[in-house]
Order: C-alpha cells, then sequence, then structure tokens
C-alpha cells in the first residue's frame, strides 16, 4: 500500500548512492546536494548497516553514531523521519535500532533515561556535544560511546568563522575522548 512506508521498496537518487558507496570504503566524506534533496537518508542507510551487523555481534551494544545539527528544529524533524523508518511496523513502533534527541530541551527524566539507557544514534548539537564530554553527569553516555563509528555534522555550511574552529576542535576531542579510531566523519551541506 502506498501510504506504508514499509511496504514499498525505497529507490535512491544518485547522491544518495553515491554518498552509500562513498560511506562503505570506511573514510569520511562530504556529501553536498541542494535542500529537500535526501541527505539524511544518505547518512542514515550506512549507520542503519552498520549498527545492525554491530548488534551480530557479541560487541553490539553502544552508541555508535552521533548526528550535530546546528538548530534543534532540525534535531526533532529528523526524530519523527528515525520513528517513521525505523519503527513502523514494529511492537509499540521499537524496531532494533534505538535513537534519542539529546539537546538539552529534554526533561531530567528523559536526559536519565538516555543516560542510564543510551541509544545506538544519538541526535544532538554542537553544545550539547560539548557539555556530554566534560559533564559528570554524562558519563555513561560517553562510556557508551566509546568506539564511536559514526559522527555526522549536518548542514556543515553553517559552522563558519569562530564557530567552525570550535567545531573542529569538538571533533578532534570526541575522536580522542571516546576512542574513535575508526570514525568515520560525513558532512552535509
Amino acid at each position: 500500500h502506498r501510504d506504508d512506508p514499509g511496504a514499498r521498496s525505497l529507490g535512491l537518487y544518485r547522491h544518495q548512492a553515491d554518498a552509500i558507496d562513498a560511506a562503505a570504503t570506511g573514510k569520511s566524506y562530504v556529501l553536498t546536494t541542494g535542500t529537500g534533496s535526501g541527505k539524511s537518508l544518505a547518512y542514515i542507510i550506512p549507520i542503519v548497516d552498520r549498527v545492525l551487523r554491530s548488534k551480530e555481534q557479541a560487541a553490539g551494544r553502544g552508541v555508535k553514531a552521533i548526528i550535530v545539527y546546528p538548530m534543534n528544529a532540525l534535531a526533532n524533524s529528523q526524530i519523527g523521519e528515525l520513528q517513521k523508518f525505523l519503527g513502523h511496523g514494529y511492537p509499540d513502533g521499537k524496531g532494533p535500532i534505538t535513537f534519542a534527541r539529546y539537546t538539552g530541551q529534554e526533561k531530567d527524566e528523559e536526559k536519565n533515561a538516555i543516560c542510564s539507557n543510551p541509544p545506538d544514534i544519538l541526535l544532538t548539537n554542537f553544545v550539547m556535544l560539548e557539555l556530554i564530554m566534560t559533564r559528570p553527569a554524562e558519563k555513561n553516555l560517553i562510556k557508551a560511546a566509546q568506539g564511536l563509528r559514526f559522527l555526522v555534522l549536518d548542514e556543515l555550511h553553517t559552522y563558519r568563522g569562530r564557530q567552525g574552529a570550535d567545531v573542529a576542535m569538538l571533533i578532534r576531542r570526541t575522536r580522542d575522548r571516546l576512542a574513535a579510531t575508526k570514525l568515520q566523519c560525513v558532512g552535509t551541506s
């Protein structure tokens, strides 16, 4: 049925297929294309693939990907898309891949739940990622993200000047703090 996302095949545009091929190399990459052209799908598919493959192995727990958005509104919109594509058709809308938004707008109860049971995919902003790296309350997130595989910076072009330098340093600190020796950075613009 056309209205059922689980019942139709997913056709990819050339830039999406190319980005997925680039992701398969394990090297970092940047995807630039027009607004509304499906950039998110080009990094979500490789992340989902990695998470599902790691869950088949004994060490399949913990945060595998952190997606950084420049605005909370983008994270809010993306969480809805993930619910649609990764939760539809499963009991209670919960599939095998877990994800959560952690942007600073969550209530204490939500934050505590995320820290107690870290998701596979964490959606955040660069300010909150900086705080996660430094606050004792998030130490369980740090522990769960050791060996992080993906760090995505959506809307990369928004980080310019001093803010761009700050984000570049944050990427380096994230890689070091999380012992992410196989980290694949993805930028979209």
